[in-house]
């Protein structure tokens, strides 16, 4: 029993950890769009094609079957659309989000894309919620209203871009779950993750390309650039796969919660972010919400592989 218990103390401490890092890599992200000639755009290619390299050399040493996923064209093509249309919205809309307000509430309103999940059940599936699932929407909604208006109707306290953004960055969220299902049995999170990030980074660097625009290299935005891409994408991503060898995907899903617990306390530490009882609240109620449809989690009852 002890030893079991060090396992689940184990991969809880992992899964948080991973969760806390991705909150904190987006306070890293603000302080290079405030304080440099950074951009959204460019980060987002940055992060996806070293994070993507990093993550498949991670797979190669650990023999992971690294190119398995290419050996059939229905796979391939499945990747393909992964990194594309999940992966690279995931990434950019959220610095977007993070650009246009601050990382704290882009993050909270990220968090709310296991709803936009729940809601794609109920639309495309016909599974209605249970109680707890639709007690879990109607705190989210209330959270949302607070977060962004800070409980006055006729007022957003939140700029309309970092309201739009960070909206679809939690709709990305929801992509970006929902596409890789059919791959994850057969292939792993590793690969499929890192495929994806090395595709999203390649077509990103079409868009902007990252040897174009690149800001003045100071120490101080290497050392970000350099967090963002191993602590807050490859560590963060690394710990939380591995924390599933020890606890179940519904508890290492609950521990998601430290990503805008993170961010935020971060934000006011280091940042002098204003946070009020408004976001506090609204926040508080976002959270409560994943946890309760993260309990409450059913298969769907109709789901193509």
């Amino acid at each position: 029993m002890e030893t079991r218990n060090g396992h689940i103390l184990t991969g809880i401490l992992l899964a948080s950890g991973g969760s806390m890092l991705w909150g904190i890599s987006g306070v890293i992200a603000q302080t290079l769009f405030e304080g440099s000639a950074v951009t959204p755009a460019w980060l987002t290619t940055v992060r996806m094609t070293f994070a993507g390299v990093l993550l498949l050399l991670y797979s190669l040493i650990r023999h992971q079957h690294t190119f398995a996923v290419w050996h059939s064209w229905k796979t391939a093509v499945q990747q393909i659309i992964f990194g594309i249309v999940g992966l690279i919205p995931i990434q950019f809309f959220y610095f977007l989000a993070v650009h246009y307000g601050n990382a704290a509430v882009a993050t909270i309103l990220q968090f709310l894309g296991p709803i936009v999940i729940t809601i794609y059940y109920v639309l495309f599936h016909r599974q209605l919620p249970s109680r707890s699932e639709t007690i879990g929407m109607v705190l989210a909604l209330l959270g949302a209203f607070f977060v962004v208006t800070h409980g006055h109707i006729n007022h957003l306290a939140v700029s309309p871009a970092l309201l739009f953004w960070g909206l679809m960055s939690a709709v990305a969220v929801a992509t970006s779950t929902l596409l890789p299902r059919p791959l994850l049995p057969s292939f792993g999170s590793v690969n499929v993750n890192g495929w994806g990030l090395l595709i999203g980074g390649l077509v990103m660097n079409m868009i902007q390309p990252m040897w174009i625009g690149v800001p003045k290299m100071t120490l101080h935005v290497v050392l970000s650039i350099c967090a963002v891409v191993l602590f807050g994408t490859l560590i963060a991503f690394v710990m939380y796969s591995v924390s599933l060898l020890y606890i179940t995907p519904t508890t290492a899903s609950l521990m998601d919660a430290f990503e805008p617990l993170a961010a935020t306390i971060v934000s006011i530490l280091v940042l002098h972010t204003v946070f009020t009882w408004a976001d506090a609240l609204g926040g508080a109620l976002i959270i409560l919400a994943v946890v309760m449809l993260s309990l409450s989690y059913r298969p769907p009852v109709r789901d193509e592989d």
